[in-house]
């Protein structure tokens, strides 16, 4: 869709992702006390907020004293406890604004450059769900392009992979930020085909957030893809991912159709998703996907076939 959407629709729907575990373990921990929720208790240092066993909300006084830690330790472990905490915390949108408002974005946005994968996960988990609100995209952005990097360069379907590519499609639930990504989507591709189940549906929920925008049309449908793509649309392929890939492919045609341009015979380059997704194989497939088994498979493919 054109346009930004709506800042409250983007709190709403990504903090399922950013902080729902968290949230159920928060909620089962008030009900073993008895129903009151949380609570907030004084600590005796920073460092005992990153406890494993201090589970409360921090209040800003104690956010405070946990970035400053952050910030000025140099020991791995409490750095690793540190970004935890913040991230548990981040999953609640008040926390969100706090923590910008203490600087504290910068403060774990420079931990994804730590040698240590298991604390640039940690940071980049924790950038994920303060990326929940819209004011922190402003300022996580300039981290973009190196968490493109990381994502592309480190090793295949690590844990910091699949929280890089969990950050990024936070990042491109709005339309604000996508034009960032427009020189790695051939690589977003390649990740996607050779990669796992788990990072197969991560890079397509992320490709069909830039699908859904009408500017990263032309990107998408430019990309060198594999031939291999079109396997995606086998019959046998798991649900989760098959229905993403209908859904990329709907959301191409429709912005296709905005722009006028289904008719029209644009300069794609040979081996190019274009070539693929508008190929007689792939004309073949979806006549095939007609007769699936699942009704919501079905439903897809009936949308996309008239446009062949």
């Amino acid at each position: 869709m054109g346009g930004a959407r709506a800042a409250g629709w983007v709190a709403a729907g990504l903090v399922l992702g950013a902080g729902a575990c968290y949230c159920i373990y928060r909620l089962t921990r008030g009900q073993r006390r008895g129903g009151h929720g949380r609570r907030l208790r004084p600590s005796r240092s920073a460092e005992d907020l990153t406890n494993a066993s201090y589970d409360d909300v921090l209040n800003a006084e104690q956010l405070q004293k946990l970035l400053y830690l952050l910030e000025s330790t140099e020991d791995p472990v409490i750095i690793e406890r540190a970004l935890v905490t913040v991230g548990n915390n981040a999953a609640f949108s008040a926390n969100q604004a706090i923590i910008r408002e203490l600087g504290g974005i910068p403060i774990v946005g420079n931990k994804i450059n730590n040698p240590d994968h298991s604390i640039k996960e940690k940071a980049l988990n924790a950038l994920n769900n303060l990326s929940v609100n819209v004011e922190n995209q402003i300022k996580i952005k300039i981290y973009i392009n190196q968490v493109c990097e990381d994502v592309f360069s480190g090793p295949l379907n690590s844990a910091v992979q699949l929280a890089g590519l969990r950050l990024l499609t936070n990042m491109t639930v709005t339309n604000d930020h996508q034009h960032m990504l427009d020189s790695y989507i051939t690589n977003l591709f390649h990740v996607l085909l050779i990669g796992n189940g788990n990072t197969k549906v991560q890079v397509l929920k992320l490709l069909v957030n830039l699908s859904e925008n009408p500017a990263m049309t032309e990107g998408l449908l430019s990309a060198q893809v594999d031939s291999s793509f079109l396997s995606l649309f086998d019959n046998h392929v798991a649900k989760e991912i098959l229905l993403r890939v209908l859904t990329l492919f709907q959301n191409i045609n429709n912005c296709l159709k905005m722009d006028g341009r289904l008719a029209v015979q644009p300069p794609f380059a040979k081996g190019s998703l274009f070539f693929l997704l508008y190929g007689e194989e792939c004309a073949q497939k979806m006549r095939a996907l007609v007769y699936h088994p699942d009704v919501d498979v079905k439903e897809k493919v009936v949308t996309i076939i008239p446009k062949f």
